[in-house]
């Protein structure tokens, strides 16, 4: 980095907070990444299918191609990128090469939200300039520090001591949980001693580091849609089968599923449409709803629960169910030994002024399937925070973090990576060993 290293973290972050996509359309960010990576130079760096099987991806929209490729274009993503990435097969993987000594990797997530910036003159992206161009979008959980971090991480890395192989997975769609499994399959997973995860913020204020979360809550997206028979309302209504009716059973009878004795179980039914007309009984009906646990085998129970209230809604009212788990992701929790060495290396960071060793998470995140990977295989993982002071709670339309941030999650980041061989990899974490019956 050729000015002040602050100044350069946050050029890149607000390059990236102005130009938002959400997962799987990662196009323009995409072809950022590549020509930062490329910039600063790495052995090998696989592009959009170069990184990971397509057909590995979960909750892949419609429209991943068309007009978010347009768009992407007109802001000056490269051409060869855009075809690398065509069909919604956005992110990259970067990769070091060292030498002897341990594999040690680094995730990030690249996607943002659906959600309409602030333009309050108060909110800093709208003062300074570098507020969402794309309407409905915004980086309103923290990624486009993410990929600050991962970018200045990997170069920091590379400018050190490290002797091994470091391997950066930029990855796509984490909002709605479906770059994390691709990644987690692909053959960049594979080896690698030390995993770290990082999020920026989660109410934890700048100057704070936690060195590994807690309790990350396994979690399952639905999509239901049912199918009945449509009606006149006022001529003949017994003659048809009430889709809404059904979604309307559904919907309560979702918020009856008994929870468990082993632990903490959630429901949700976040969106719903059905209908058409006051005078007509509505033939189709679709919600979007989730399952979460406290262990990978509690949200099991929580979906299989959720699912069999939705069925049986349908068939009290003639209504034929279509159940799509559409995404889904597993606790993994942090290890400990990977817990006590970033706790120890953030101690001596300057701007530290807090570090925890754990904290509980309350949340899902589909990085546990790459922690998942990688613990299996014998290797070690945690997922850190970097406190950030944000103005209100993130997915709000006046998220923001504090950029002073950037350099201590860089400096926490690069210390943990580069210290990493002393780390005791017989001192696993073996956490998710419920199995309740449904």
């Amino acid at each position: 980095m050729t000015r002040p290293v602050a100044e350069r973290l946050v050029e890149l972050r607000r390059g990236f907070h102005e130009h938002p996509e959400p997962g799987w359309r990662e196009y323009y960010t995409t072809s950022r990444l590549v020509e930062e990576i490329e910039g600063i130079g790495v052995d090998e760096l696989a592009v959009g299918r170069e990184a990971y099987d397509p057909d590995d991806r979960m909750a892949v929209p419609e429209d991943a191609n068309d007009e978010w490729v347009e768009r992407a274009r007109e802001r000056g993503a490269r051409e060869d990128v855009l075809e690398r990435t065509a069909g919604g097969v956005t992110g990259c993987v970067a990769v070091l090469e060292r030498g002897e000594g341990p594999t040690v990797g680094l995730r990030v997530d690249i996607d943002g939200l659906f959600i309409e910036e602030s333009t309050d003159d108060d909110h800093e992206p709208v003062r300074e300039g570098f507020r969402s161009d794309i309407d409905g979008k915004m980086h309103a959980c923290g990624h486009d520090a993410h990929m600050t971090l991962g970018l200045a991480t990997l170069e920091a890395v590379k400018e050190g001591d490290f002797s091994g192989r470091f391997v950066v997975f930029f990855q796509p769609a984490e909002e709605i949980s479906g770059g994390g499994h691709p990644m987690a399959e692909s053959r960049f997973i594979e080896g690698i001693d030390h995993l770290f995860a990082v999020h920026v913020g989660l109410d934890h204020p700048t100057g704070r580091v936690v060195a590994g979360i807690e309790r990350p809550l396994a979690m399952a997206h639905v999509d239901a849609s049912f199918e009945g028979t449509s009606a006149h309302a006022g001529k003949a209504p017994e003659e048809g089968d009430n889709a809404m009716q059904a979604l309307g059973t559904a919907i309560s009878n979702a918020y009856g599923i008994p929870r468990h004795s082993e632990g903490m179980t959630r429901v949700n039914v976040g969106y719903a449409e059905a209908g058409s007309a006051s005078n007509v009984i509505a033939d189709r009906a679709r919600v979007e709803a989730e399952a979460r646990g406290e262990t990978t085998a509690l949200k099991e129970y929580a979906k299989s629960r959720l699912e069999r209230a939705f069925r049986g809604a349908a068939v009290s009212h003639g209504c034929e169910l279509d159940f799509d788990v559409v995404s889904e992701s597993p606790r993994a929790d942090s290890d400990p030994a990977l817990v006590e060495h970033v706790a120890s290396v953030a101690e001596g960071v300057d701007g530290v002024t807090e570090v925890l060793s754990t904290a509980d998470f309350g949340a899902s995140e589909d990085a546990t399937f790459l922690m998942e990977r990688v613990q299996a295989d014998g290797g070690l993982a945690t997922y850190l925070i970097v406190g950030t002071d944000h103005p209100t709670a993130h997915h709000t339309p006046t998220f923001d973090v504090d950029e002073r941030s950037l350099r201590i999650g860089v400096d926490v980041l690069t210390r943990a990576v580069l210290g990493v061989d002393g780390v005791d990899e017989d001192d696993t974490n073996a956490a998710d060993g419920v199995e309740p019956d449904d």
